[in-house]
């Protein structure tokens, strides 16, 4: 876990904590994804207050490219945690975790991502903070290089393609942990999420040329 401190005084103004699966090879993470984490202290717009603790876990960012693939469509928290297969509480509190690091934004009742800040974040920060777990062939959901919207840019070399594990998947591959345990199910109902989270694993851990190809696809679609 990553600690990021801002004391002014004798009071600390904010704590911010990141969880993270750490290996030897992706502890030196890029300065500029520190640099995010410290700017969601400095400019964070929570009112003050003595401490204030955040914890961004994985599903807060499913829960946020959910609300993208949304886009201006309203939406409930029942709804949402159906199409998600999380519970109404656990969309509640990514919510609110998501709105704590500036990831997302509440006007009166709408709530919507910071495109901008959620884009930096996915393309600078999220491959060193949830780091995918890989492992060996089974059948499961492509992703990366071998899903739409990327496959169509990348020639099959005859190795097996990452595909996240799931009994009822139709292609077998080498395993490539989702982002969230409910994703592949949340991806069978919606086409749009599936492929935002295909692009994001793709940053998370792609080839260089396939993470370039994400990271400008990421891009014109969170676009606001």
């Amino acid at each position: 876990m990553i600690h990021a401190t801002v004391a002014a005084g004798k009071n600390i103004k904010s704590v911010v904590c990141i969880e993270r699966w750490l290996t030897p090879q992706v502890f030196k993470f890029e300065s500029c994804c520190f640099i995010y984490l410290i700017s969601v202290i400095l400019y964070s717009q929570i009112p003050n207050r003595e401490c204030i603790g955040m914890v961004l876990k994985p599903q807060d960012i499913l829960v946020l490219l959910k609300l993208a693939a949304i886009g201006d469509r309203s939406w409930a928290y029942n709804s949402l945690a159906v199409e998600l297969s999380m519970s109404p509480s656990e969309v509640h509190s990514a919510i609110k975790r998501a709105i704590s690091a500036n990831l997302a934004i509440q006007k009166q009742d709408m709530i919507t991502p910071s495109y901008r800040n959620l884009e930096e974040f996915i393309i600078h920060g999220l491959r060193y903070v949830f780091v995918p777990e890989r492992g060996g062939l089974l059948r499961g959901m492509p992703t990366g290089h071998a899903a739409a919207p990327l496959k169509e840019f990348f020639v099959r070399d005859g190795e097996p393609p990452p595909v996240w594990p799931d009994p009822s998947g139709e292609v077998r591959g080498m395993s490539f942990s989702p982002l969230y345990k409910s994703a592949p199910k949340a991806s069978r109902i919606d086409s749009d999420l599936y492929e935002l989270l295909v692009l994001v694993d793709a940053i998370r851990g792609g080839q260089a040329r396939e993470r370039a190809f994400a990271i400008d696809e990421i891009k014109k679609r969170l676009a606001q």
